[in-house]
């Protein structure tokens, strides 16, 4: 009996390989495969020694050939082929143990140059993996450490389900299949890092964790990180839970969907989240401040919602969180105090960020029959230049909150409106199928708060007299921020020259379904 061995991960493979010798198998390895097990005492042999031909091209050529092939792909219940194998005097290899050159790791760093990413392209490996998941019935094919054990228990019983090679077969298969993604990736992205719509493409995911159920308790879910060539562990995925119950899929949805929001600005902010919306979004240089701020916006949604800081959570902050229950909570940091005084609440998921996340360069939306793939809506609204369409402009602390505004309403479903005063947001409205509604919502959790506050809409306007502008402006909103477009945008001024209130458009509109 021969086992071929060649692995990238060496985890567990010295005891692996030394379990099947003393089952009586021979082992053929490669490289720097050969001298781990060699020096971890296992009697080894050269594929070399198998095929009769030297390594070639610098290592490119040692198992593609007919004696490693011929060996792995025979059918043993075809008389015909096994005496074929008997005149070449070609053995059966019964189990093939591999897996890949780490390419992803390789073209991630920042210096690594084209020829060093060709060659750490695999060729023989994937070859292997593919000829013996191919002929699962009769050969065993390993490309995770974490199988060994299993594996062994049925060599030693003498009795392989053929259910279990099938299992193995598919993840050989799937884990070539995720390999040639990472290089189509690396390959179609140009010299600044970004990617084209190809014809065909393939999305790699690696399951981070189970989830303890889907969006209703019903149903089954998991969490996958993407495998992206050039981009580290980053986003939600790659959160640190520090405290609290298993995770469920809305509780991921919407702690990405605050940690996203919160991250669009860069001055210390808090958001408060719920079902995939804002409820609350505060900036001030105190945290705590802005958390108190946030929650003001709307004390009723957040029960049960998630709150997102881009600051470390501070023990005043933990404190003023204090009589309201949240599922989650997620912030690069946590100050020990805040920490200990958190993780008193049992139902409360606590995460914390990893630095230098990096975010997703393409959006997928799950379609009957397909996906929907559009570029992340990452331009920054810092610089964006705004145009003043009223007779008169917005005030230098007008301006600040229009900013604000705009990026908020950018984290808001369609049709969006958000109403701020002082960095903070006083008033939602969102996910209506009309822009009236929102502004009616909007206003009427602002109250008098809306007086001397400022409007952002993430569309235009499609009516404006007797509609959303105009009321608006009789609630004492001084400032309205919107891209513009509408074929009545000429009414929408004239209303708000009425009313002496300031208008600007940012030629972009911010849509988020």
């Amino acid at each position: 009996m021969i086992a071929l061995i060649s692995v990238h991960d060496k985890t567990g493979v010295q005891e692996f390989a030394r379990s099947l010798a003393e089952l009586g198998f021979d082992i053929y390895s490669t490289g720097g495969t050969q001298k781990h097990l060699r020096d971890g005492g296992v009697a080894v042999q050269s594929v070399s020694t198998l095929t009769g031909f030297p390594e070639i091209l610098g290592g490119r050529v040692k198992t593609l050939h007919p004696m490693v092939h011929g060996g792995i792909l025979a059918r043993r219940d075809r008389p015909e082929q096994m005496e074929e194998l008997a005149r070449s005097e070609i053995p059966p290899i019964d189990i093939v143990c591999v897996n890949l050159y780490p390419f992803v790791e390789t073209v991630a760093k920042p210096d690594v140059s084209l020829d060093d990413a060709l060659e750490n392209i695999d060729i023989g490996g994937p070859t292997m993996l593919r000829a013996a998941a191919k002929n699962y019935p009769f050969v065993l094919v390993l490309v995770d450490p974490s199988d060994y054990a299993q594996a062994l228990d049925h060599l030693r019983a003498e009795a392989v389900p053929l259910e279990f090679r099938r299992r193995l077969a598919e993840k050989a298969f799937q884990h070539v299949a995720s390999y040639d993604t990472a290089i189509a990736q690396y390959l179609r992205s140009d010299e600044h890092g970004e990617e084209s719509f190809p014809e065909r493409m393939t999305v790699a995911l690696d399951k981070a964790l189970d989830l303890r159920y889907g969006e209703n308790p019903h149903q089954r879910a998991a969490l996958y990180r993407e495998e992206r060539v050039g981009q580290g562990d980053g986003g939600i995925v790659a959160a640190e839970k520090l405290h609290g119950l298993e995770l469920s899929y809305i509780n991921v949805m919407d702690a990405d969907a605050a940690w996203q929001a919160v991250s669009e600005f860069s001055d210390p902010a808090v958001v408060i989240l719920k079902h995939a919306n804002p409820c609350g979004i505060a900036s001030h240089d105190d945290i705590a401040e802005a958390y108190r701020r946030a929650f003001d916006s709307d004390q009723m949604s957040p029960f049960g919602g998630i709150v997102a800081a881009n600051r470390a959570v501070t023990a005043a902050m933990a404190a003023a969180m204090k009589g309201m229950r949240y599922d989650v909570t997620v912030a690069p940091d946590y100050e020990a105090a805040a920490l200990e005084r958190l993780r008193k609440r049992r139902d409360l998921r606590i995460l914390r960020m990893p630095e230098g996340e990096t975010a997703p360069a393409l959006d997928y939306r799950r379609v009957s029959g397909g996906l929907l793939v559009q570029e992340a809506d990452l331009r920054p609204d810092d610089g964006l230049e705004l145009r003043v369409v009223t007779k008169r402009a917005p005030t230098a602390a007008e301006l600040v909150d229009l900013r604000f505004a705009w990026k908020a309403a950018k984290h808001v479903k369609s049709n969006a409106i958000v109403i701020a005063k002082e960095r903070a947001t006083v008033g939602i409205g969102g996910g209506q199928q009309n822009r009236k509604t929102p502004v009616e919502l909007a206003l009427r959790l602002a109250g008098e708060k809306a007086k001397g506050g400022v409007l952002a809409s993430d569309a235009f306007f499609p009516f404006a007299r007797d509609d959303a502008v105009e009321m608006a402006c009789r609630a004492g909103v001084t400032a309205i921020i919107q891209p513009g477009g509408a074929v009545r945008d000429e009414e929408a001024i004239e209303v708000c020259d009425e009313y002496g209130v300031a208008m600007v458009f940012t030629g972009e509109r911010h849509f988020r379904h």
